[in-house]
């Protein structure tokens, strides 16, 4: 199907939204929904599932640099279109399978095709089509994935208690599958792929001052931005695996963990459309130095929790700090670096993401077990958070020219 005139990139944005939701079942808070049935019906130890979950998390990130390069080379639709598909077959054919095997691999496919690869064809999506207004767009992009999956969880959650994990994980897999050829029809590689035509002028990047991942790699930016967003991933993924138990440490019970978990999710909203609009104003280091700097203020205060007010407080600040490093982490690329290899620059930075995601449970688990509590991880934390934040705000940005050129966005 060809469309004719002005394709909106607002629809590509879209289909990037419901891409970025469809990655559930490859997600540690996904996975977490089927966990404990899961376990029942296989008969395994937490200790051999949680190393199962860290290997396949690890080896799954690897897929990131290579769908990178795919998008760049084949462009985003038919990757996109792909992935969606191989996904689904993989949650269809892990809900049926009875033997170990097949359930090893079921979860190291799910995070490989899920969490990694879906997560950057995703991102870049949105990024290789919007350039002057692509800092609103990934806003709205957070916004909508936020609302996603804030819907999703519990429709998923709510079919597991009913019909059991494996008719669940039938339901994602066929939901999941049925977005591939939404994502054929609807989704453009960027807008010389879609056939635009139109008079408005608007500012973008000549294709000749794009930068690749060489010369990202090579370049302060990079490493700073991506380190910062992998500490951040580091450190939801752990406190989100243990934050009841952090909570509990502290003498609150599971009601007010569960009312923590709802005021950051509303905040992170919330952060994640002012975040956007703040980007296209303000300069994209200090908005990333203020959103650390946000993480590091809220991981001090951790240990110092103490009241209702506190707790509040502390959740608040993981909402408005998740929120901003998330549109940040989502934005900066297309907006440093170009379009002409931002799949491949998404792909490494997202797979340090991904990796540092799956060790942040492990390091607090350990924290714990060795010290009898968290709070030195905390601290040691909230210190690496305070330096990256710096680095951020002073962050040495490569130069590129700006074109104008005949396009619709």
């Amino acid at each position: 199907m060809r469309l004719r005139g002005y394709y909106p990139g607002w629809w590509n944005l879209g289909v990037a939204a419901l891409a970025m939701v469809a990655t559930l079942p490859g997600r540690t808070q996904g996975l977490g929904l089927v966990t404990e049935p899961l376990l029942r019906d296989f008969g395994l130890d937490r200790v051999a599932y949680a190393t199962v979950n860290l290997w396949a998390t690890l080896l799954g990130s690897l897929l990131c640099l290579p769908v990178g390069g795919w998008v760049d080379r084949w462009g985003a639709r038919v990757v996109l279109t792909t992935v969606l598909a191989a996904l689904g077959a993989t949650v269809l054919g892990m809900s049926g399978g009875t033997g170990l095997i097949t359930l090893y691999a079921g979860i190291l496919l799910t995070r490989a095709l899920g969490q990694s690869a879906l997560s950057v064809v995703s991102l870049a999506l949105v990024g290789k089509w919007f350039s002057k207004r692509l800092n609103i767009a990934m806003g709205v992009y957070s916004l909508l994935v936020g609302m996603g999956f804030v819907t999703a969880f519990p429709l998923v959650g709510q079919a597991v208690l009913g019909s059991g994990w494996r008719m669940a994980w039938t339901y994602v897999g066929w939901g999941v599958l049925a977005m591939a050829p939404l994502a054929w029809m609807v989704a453009r590689s960027n807008p010389e792929a879609a056939g635009v035509t139109g008079g408005q002028t608007v500012e973008v990047e000549s294709s000749d001052s794009d930068l690749g991942l060489r010369d990202a790699l090579r370049g302060g930016a990079f490493w700073i931005f991506a380190l910062s967003s992998a500490v951040f991933g580091l450190v939801y993924s752990g406190i989100s695996l243990f934050n009841e138990s952090i909570l509990q440490q502290r003498g609150f019970d599971a009601k007010v963990y569960h009312t923590v978990l709802v005021v950051s999710t509303l905040l992170g909203l919330v952060a994640n459309f002012a975040g956007g609009w703040l980007a296209s104003r303000w300069s994209i280091r200090r908005l990333m130095g203020i959103g650390m700097a946000v993480l590091a203020a809220a991981l001090v205060s951790l240990p110092l929790v103490r009241t209702y007010a506190h707790v509040m407080a502390y959740g608040a600040a993981m909402g408005i700090a998740g929120g901003v490093v998330t549109v940040v982490f989502f934005s900066v690329w297309g907006q440093v670096y170009g379009r002409r290899e931002l799949g491949r620059i998404q792909g490494c930075a997202q797979m340090m993401t991904v990796f540092a995601s799956a060790v942040g449970p492990l390091l607090l688990a350990e924290t714990l077990e060795r010290t009898g509590s968290y709070d030195g991880m905390f601290y040691g934390l909230a210190v690496v958070t305070t330096v990256l934040g710096l680095l951020c705000w002073h962050a040495p940005m490569p130069a590129r020219r700006v074109a104008l050129a005949e396009a619709c966005r």
